[in-house]
């Protein structure tokens, strides 16, 4: 009932501004031309809420579990991830693992290791729940793009002409310590839904920001990073977030940063849609991702695997409620949806997603993205910027993945030129490599310092297998 409320209130807003602009056509010519323009985006934003994702000549099967020899895969070499993981549950590096690797469309190897929640005895399923994390921006780019196709906008339209109080933006001059008051200087030019998309916008990611003073900055702001049980939105957040100075000028460097979420709020004024409905019904109703949620129903919550981290004595024990409650999925008002960092997914699901990126934007006889759209994603869109700050000259940043470039040949454990992948804040990972139809994905749910392997050593074992 709360959704369809706010589907009502989003059509009554657009509607009512649409009545406004046909009122304001009494005035000057000049001023006339922008206020039909933005009555276009009003019926626009009316008029496609009821789009829906379109049959595709293609028909692609959902993922199945096969034999590794029907898909080019050795079972005696995948068995190596086996030993890889058994040992680091044994030592207590991890307290458990759900690993799977597809290839052709096949699920060659899914499995589980370790416990769930040590606290209670439970064992990890291979089916479990997890915080996936930044894992939800690829899904997130996905959707901006989906609305992209539909002729909304153009990915370098500055994001002040949706949201308005991203106008004018300022960049971060001076910063005093004692009292968190700062100076800014006007950016030389404005955020687009590019920059956003790319984390060249300038915009920080507050407590876990890299520089400090916007870890205060963005405290005392009262912006919400990641994720919440409070009673609040995106909208909320997102309009507190356009007040604050930005890092750096917009597509100048690639900070990493709450863009995503700021597209979260950007979805919603584009499709007239709820973002968490946006997503089932557009995307993860179509793929079949029955267990991708930004807060889990009841009857699934079972499933969601406990964020354990050490404690002194070297037990797995609950990570603590910090800047943010490990409960979010199952607790508080749930209307937050963090499209940076929210969603709640399996191994399987999350499978799936890559799967339709590899199949060139379509699984399931449903075309999620066009193959040319996919190409246009899956190129370096940061001009080497990402390759700079993370101090990797293989990897390079598109528009919803991280990407290897030529150069991870030579460095090697890093899949073919193309792959494309990212991981998420608890300790899930995932990796997709085109040239080999590869997928490999490795989820765990930690936090704290620990002495763990696994992922580079998965992504090496996966990519070994190989046998044909």
């Amino acid at each position: 009932m709360g959704h369809l409320y706010f589907h009502l209130i989003m059509k009554n807003k657009v509607l009512i501004a649409c009545k406004n602009m046909e009122t304001d056509m009494k005035l000057p010519k000049i001023d006339q031309v922008k206020t039909k323009s933005l009555f276009i985006i009003c019926l626009l934003s009316v008029g496609l809420t009821a789009n829906a994702q379109t049959k595709s000549i293609q028909n692609s099967p959902l993922l199945s579990e096969a034999s590794p020899e029907t898909a080019g895969m050795s079972t005696e070499r995948l068995a190596r991830i086996d030993s890889i993981c058994e040992e680091a549950v044994l030592k207590g590096e991890i307290p458990g693992l759900v690993a799977l690797v597809a290839r052709h469309g096949k699920i060659v190897y899914w499995k589980a290791f370790g416990m769930a929640d040590n606290q209670i005895n439970q064992s990890l399923k291979k089916d479990d729940i997890f915080r996936i994390a930044s894992q939800s921006k690829a899904i997130t780019a996905t959707a901006v793009m989906m609305l992209w196709e539909e002729g909304k906008f153009q990915l370098d339209d500055p994001v002040s002409r949706y949201i308005p109080e991203f106008k004018n933006p300022q960049v971060l001059k001076t910063f005093n310590c004692s009292d968190t008051s700062y100076t800014t200087v006007p950016a030389n030019g404005e955020i687009t839904i590019r920059h956003l998309l790319t984390h060249t916008s300038g915009i920080g990611y507050g407590q876990i920001d890299k520089d400090e003073r916007f870890k205060l900055i963005y405290q005392k702001a009262g912006i919400i990073d990641l994720f919440t049980t409070k009673n609040i939105s995106i909208e909320d957040n997102v309009k507190k977030l356009a007040k604050l100075p930005l890092h750096h000028n917009p597509g100048e460097k690639y900070t990493y940063s709450e863009g995503l979420d700021v597209l979260g709020y950007f979805i919603e004024l584009m499709s007239g849609t709820p973002f968490d409905v946006f997503l089932k019904e557009r995307l993860f109703d179509p793929l079949e991702m029955n267990d991708t949620w930004f807060y889990l129903p009841d009857k699934k919550q079972k499933r969601l695997v406990a964020l354990q981290t050490k404690s002194d004595k070297g037990e797995w024990i609950h990570y603590p409620v910090t800047f943010y409650d490990p409960d979010f999925p199952v607790k508080g008002a749930r209307r937050f949806f963090s499209g940076g960092a929210g969603l709640c997914s399996t191994v399987k699901d999350y499978a799936t997603f890559l799967q339709m990126y590899l199949n060139g934007g379509e699984l399931n006889g449903t075309r999620i993205l066009s193959r040319t759209t996919v190409q246009t994603m899956m190129v370096d869109q940061t001009n080497g910027q990402c390759s700079k700050s993370k101090g990797q000259p293989y990897k390079d940043y598109g528009l919803a993945f991280g990407l290897i470039n030529e150069k991870a040949l030579q460095v090697g454990g890093q899949g073919s030129t193309g792959t494309f992948y990212w991981g998420g804040y608890f300790n899930t990972h995932g990796f997709a490599d085109p040239e080999e139809q590869l997928i490999g994905l490795l989820m765990k749910q930690t936090r704290g310092k620990l002495n763990d392997d696994t992922d580079w050593m998965f992504k090496i074992l996966a990519e070994q297998a190989v046998d044909d």
